[in-house]
């Protein structure tokens, strides 16, 4: 059967990540906050914040303003936005994708609802993609074989005949498993080249 449904991972693939390690350690570096402690806290909450069960107003009290700082919640909040980048590169192949008209377009995430919302609109997949599965909207996170299950219920879509791109090896384990077809991200131009191998065959728009 021919490939008719691709699934795009946002962050790493698509642009930078939500908020992961590095952009933690650059906000304690810019806000003059303990790393570890940040650190700890956050871990004790990530699954909470990015499976939808907390806001990132929470979030942000349960992990930073624990004591007075500095700074305010919304100048944490605008510097964790801004961390977001798009790679354009990568945003192209998967516009040349969805117009070819060949395969139904979702992306997928492990990001906090309100920052899923941001990015998407931020990166303006909004014209690309049919279908937004971020962990906080489905309550489950990858690489949980339930996020990719749940992605499969949600789009009618069937493994066979689903791509599933990632920059994390983890991310591609539950769903090779499950009969997807796999594409480990590592450039733009080695994705559009492994999109071609798999039968899809589409141009590449300028502009």
């Amino acid at each position: 059967m021919a490939i008719n449904h691709a699934f795009f991972d946002i962050g790493g693939v698509l642009g930078t990540n939500g908020w992961d390690r590095y952009q933690r350690k650059e906000a304690a570096e810019k806000f003059g906050i303990d790393l570890e402690d940040y650190t700890l806290r956050h871990s004790e909450v990530v699954s909470a914040f990015e499976e939808g069960s907390m806001s990132i107003d929470q979030y942000l009290d349960a992990t930073i303003f624990t004591r007075p700082r500095s700074f305010t919640p919304d100048d944490f909040r605008q510097f964790m936005y801004a961390c977001s980048k798009p790679w354009p590169d990568s945003i192209a192949v998967a516009r040349d994708l969805a117009q070819s008209g060949l395969v139904r377009m979702s992306t997928t995430s492990n990001e906090a609802d309100e920052l899923s919302r941001y990015r998407i609109r931020l990166f303006g997949l909004t014209q690309i993609f049919d279908t937004f599965l971020a962990s906080s909207w489905i309550g489950v996170r990858k690489p949980a074989a339930m996020f990719y299950e749940r992605a499969l219920a949600i789009t009618a879509a069937r493994p066979e005949d689903t791509v599933f791109i990632d920059d994390r090896p983890e991310n591609l384990v539950a769903p090779t498993a499950l009969g997807f077809h796999v594409i480990h991200f590592e450039s733009a131009g080695q994705l559009r080249h492994e999109l071609h191998a798999l039968g899809l065959e589409f141009t590449s728009h300028k502009g």
